[in-house]
């Protein structure tokens, strides 16, 4: 699988592309769907994956018609879009429909806001809970703990790093 980390808008959001052949998922598209359009090219679009629905991370969905969204109303469980398998994982605590995608043959995790290098995601915004924050904290730690990070905004980090530098693991 390729990734293909877009930084769309004012808040510099990452818009991540997956491609494996000819197909493409879309993970948060905030903003700027000319840019996303391009980079996709001749790519099929299989599927739109939304890790939680602050406007830095839905922006440019309403320019992306008749492709299926994976977003908070997914269960618990594992999914396959074409060649493309991924965990969903419910994360709350940045917000109440926060969710991870969990690819698990390569290892990486899209965590939209809920971590960053160093940190995690704010939970003094509407619907943010620190307790679930805490307790999502704790679900991210039974992963393993070479796991890569892809966080919502900034560079992309590792579990390991996670647990050894973030103050609140």
């Amino acid at each position: 699988m390729e990734i293909k980390t877009l930084k769309v808008g004012y808040l510099q959001t990452n818009c991540y592309i997956l491609k494996i052949g000819t197909s493409a998922i879309i993970i948060d598209p905030g903003d700027e769907s000319e840019l996303i359009k391009k980079e996709i090219g001749n790519l099929k679009i299989k599927g739109i994956l939304i890790t939680h629905h602050h406007f830095d991370h839905i922006g440019a969905l309403k320019d992306f018609k008749n492709i299926k969204i994976y977003d908070n109303a997914l269960e618990e469980k594992k999914y396959i879009i074409d060649e493309f398998k991924f965990n969903v994982i419910k994360t709350k605590g940045h917000t109440d429909d926060s969710i991870s995608f969990y690819f698990k043959n390569e290892n990486i995790m899209f965590v939209g806001d809920f971590v960053f290098e160093g940190t995690i995601g704010r939970t003094d915004l509407e619907s943010g809970n620190m307790e679930e924050m805490k307790k999502s904290i704790e679900k991210l730690k039974t992963y393993p703990k070479n796991t890569k990070l892809y966080p919502g905004h900034g560079n992309p980090t590792t579990l390991i790093s996670e647990l050894e530098n973030n103050p609140f693991f």
